[in-house]
């Protein structure tokens, strides 16, 4: 309960004297306004309604299809909406197509964020990162997650299915996903990273 103020101490002192005096029916006390809330704590896409959920492209070689394929309905766990851009089968296939696939609907605004899995991840974030407007990290702990989020304002994750089991992979994208760009003087070099595309960028 919020304390009252002197002023209202004061005030129900005079009309209880004045009551005990004169006979004056005692008016009810004035409640002190309750305590305004605590300030909520930030939303981030797991509590977003279904309505605005956020899209995550999603991509695989052979060497990555198990991992997407239990990446895919956490992802929808956590409230976001998945585009699966493949692969669809352990068959053998070429990293560079479905890096390429996840990244361009990063590039043109139809995904928010994009996941790509290959054996090492070192290709595909490769590939990843040829798409202009994508900032593609690899990462393999929860370190290089926000890391790369925080500071760089990476817009799309690679993950190595050979290097880090599911429970790891799942933990490494809830982080990324979560971890807001810091700005400040990390925006001021991500500008010089965009600032180098644009250099070799055709007219």
């Amino acid at each position: 309960m919020a304390s009252l103020s002197d002023q209202e101490l004061q005030q129900i002192i005079q009309r209880v004297l004045q009551r005990m005096q004169g006979g004056e029916t005692l008016p009810p006390a004035p409640v002190p306004p309750s305590p305004a809330p605590a300030n909520p704590a930030p939303q981030i896409a797991e509590s977003l309604p279904p309505g605005s959920r956020r899209v995550v492209a999603v991509g695989a070689d052979h060497g990555g299809f198990l991992l997407k394929e239990a990446i895919k309905p956490y992802l929808e766990e956590l409230g976001y909406a998945v585009t699966d851009c493949g692969t669809h089968s352990k068959d053998a296939v070429d990293y560079p197509d479905f890096a390429h696939a996840v990244a361009r609907l990063v590039a043109n605004g139809e995904a928010w964020r994009g996941i790509v899995v290959d054996g090492a991840g070192i290709g595909s974030c490769m590939v990843a990162n040829k798409v202009p407007g994508v900032r593609a990290a690899l990462c393999y702990d929860l370190s290089t997650a926000m890391n790369s989020r925080e500071h760089n304002d990476a817009n799309v994750l690679t993950l190595g299915a050979g290097l880090i089991g599911e429970n790891l992979a799942k933990q490494i994208v809830k982080a990324w996903l979560s971890t807001e760009f810091g700005g400040g003087r990390h925006a001021r070099r991500v500008d010089k990273i965009k600032a180098v595309e644009k250099q070799y960028l055709k007219s």
